[in-house]
């Protein structure tokens, strides 16, 4: 596994963000474990989290996009510190933008943050954690409404690695449905790989008990291949 997922996983860890306990997901299910970004509070970390997606999307798509789109609520810090990475480590000074949930209808009208998006654009969607595929049945209208852009990838923090809406992964069906290429900066196996039985900062995260009950949850929601 290369040095920075590595690295990614313990700064999920460290910042509070990778979880593990009993949670419900938007999508309805009981799972062991959770990944919230809400939980990147501080200038240092964004700074940091949008290094991590800016490395995921230049080895995913380059760099040779126009537009980085990322849904309201948690996708306009991501948008933001990605679009900021990006210009700083590869000098490509990327257009951020992001939707409102409610339309203003005064000021800076409209259903958008930041940049417009125009005809011919290249976007790429910055999402925090894609369970079901079910926030891209919102967001893909929004941006196709804005003209003729073309969306060219989307990237996730963490590829939770289980079903959409069907026996496949949410991100390969997600690819399939809308014909767009999809990616994580890490999965949850290489989390599963990096942090089972290992110590991090003196305490084991996932130990024999927890595998056992991830791999209960897997075989209920896991994607077949």
């Amino acid at each position: 596994m290369e040095q920075y997922k590595q690295e990614f996983i313990e700064f999920m860890v460290d910042c509070g963000v990778l979880k593990f306990g009993d949670f419900v997901t938007k999508s309805g299910r009981k799972t062991p474990f959770f990944v919230n970004t809400g939980f990147y509070r501080t200038g240092s970390q964004l700074r940091k989290l949008g290094e991590y997606y800016a490395k995921a999307i230049k080895n995913s798509y380059g760099v040779e996009f126009d537009v980085l789109f990322g849904p309201a609520y948690k996708g306009i810090p991501l948008s933001v510190a990605a679009a900021m990475a990006l210009s700083e480590f590869y000098g490509a000074d990327i257009r951020y933008c992001s939707n409102r949930k409610e339309v203003k209808d005064h000021g800076d009208t409209g259903i958008l943050l930041g940049s417009p998006m125009q005809d011919q654009d290249k976007v790429v969607i910055i999402e925090d954690v894609t369970t079901a595929g079910t926030s891209i049945q919102e967001t893909l209208p929004i941006i196709k409404a804005q003209g003729d852009v073309q969306v060219v990838g989307m990237v996730v923090s963490v590829d939770r690695m289980e079903r959409g809406q069907g026996t496949k992964s949410a991100l390969a069906e997600i690819q399939e449905t809308y014909g767009f290429p999809t990616t994580a900066i890490v999965t949850m196996a290489e989390v599963i790989e990096h942090l089972y039985n290992r110590p991090y900062k003196g305490k084991v995260i996932i130990d024999d008990t927890l595998k056992s009950a991830i791999d209960a949850y897997y075989v209920q929601y896991g994607a077949q291949a």
